[in-house]
């Protein structure tokens, strides 16, 4: 069994594995409190640990398994529209407002995907942010700016 043959499953290990130690460090910056009282650390914590966990087992498979095969060709377009959604959502949703923001970023996403038309995607984009403020808003009252001050909001 090569090495070389389970580099898909050691590198989607390498990447759980990374994403959850950057949650598990970055979560000891805020309060962990305890199972019963849980403080805002607590939570990425405890993911950061799953992820960890996650990529640990997903690596090891990899390797036992031995699976061959090619890691393909890198989805630039896919790539680049999902992490401009997260930094678009991340970067306007004070400014624009929950509405607008979400809106744009999940149209940004839905359009990541091969062969999606324009149309279903802002169907996607509309009713997702829709049941998004349903959620957030609606039910559990998060004190949320649907429409930001860069819309006179």
């Amino acid at each position: 069994m090569k090495l070389q043959d389970a580099r898909k499953d050691l590198l989607a290990g390498a990447v759980f594995t990374g994403f959850g130690l950057a949650f598990a460090v970055t979560s000891t910056t805020y309060e962990i409190g305890t199972a019963l009282r849980m403080g805002p650390g607590f939570f990425p914590l405890v993911l950061g640990a799953i992820l960890v966990l996650l990529g640990i087992s997903i690596a090891v498979k990899g390797f036992v398994a031995g699976e061959g095969g090619d890691l393909g060709t890198v989805p630039w377009r896919s790539l680049v529209l999902i992490i401009a959604a997260i930094l678009f959502f991340g970067a306007t949703v004070r400014d624009l407002g929950l509405v607008p923001a979400l809106f744009v970023s999940v149209l940004l996403a839905a359009l990541a995907g091969r062969g999606v038309r324009v149309v279903p995607a802002v169907v996607i984009a509309a009713s997702l942010t829709a049941l998004s403020v349903l959620i957030f808003v609606v039910a559990l009252q998060l004190r949320l700016s649907l429409i930001g001050p860069w819309l006179g909001g």
